[in-house]
């Protein structure tokens, strides 16, 4: 058999082989932003007009819970820090999962290497498309006699202290 005729077998072999091998990489196949919908709850009951700041290593965005907003994806966890009126405030690391088809394809098919560009581009990564903050009221100061009590933060849930 002439050696152009096998070239010529392959050929489509190997194309076949290279577009399976392209589904598995959601770099390629995925979109890397998703709309996530934001809402508070406070003693079971959902809260209105709440500030919430998303943020991950890609970026911040801000939204009035409940609400959507566009988020782009990682494979980190996205903080959602939420305050409503100074009197209440909640905080969430949420992850990000990845999809069970685009983990597969990228292990079997191209032996994680395309799992390693999908983690560092979030691509084939989703955070949970409903997020639910909850809210705790913040502690009222305490004022004494002589003390501290209304000079000191109050530590509020979600509020770090430096």
């Amino acid at each position: 058999m002439p050696i152009t005729s096998r070239a010529a077998t392959f050929r489509p072999i190997a194309a076949a082989l290279l577009l399976a091998g392209l589904s598995g990489c959601a770099t390629l196949t995925e979109p890397a932003t998703q709309t996530v919908y934001v809402q508070a709850i406070e003693g079971h009951r959902p809260l209105a007009n709440v500030g919430c700041l998303l943020a991950n290593d890609a970026g911040r965005w801000y939204v009035n819970a409940p609400g959507r907003v566009v988020v782009t994806k990682r494979a980190w966890p996205l903080s959602v820090d939420c305050r409503k009126a100074g009197d209440a405030a909640g905080y969430e690391a949420v992850p990000s999962r990845a999809g069970a088809g685009a983990l597969w394809g990228n292990v079997v098919i191209s032996a994680g290497v395309g799992y390693l560009v999908d983690r560092n581009t979030g691509a084939g990564h989703d955070y949970p498309e409903t997020i639910t903050i909850v809210m705790k009221k913040a502690a009222p100061a305490v004022q004494e006699e002589g003390g501290a009590g209304a000079d000191e933060a109050v530590a509020v849930a979600g509020t770090p202290l430096y």
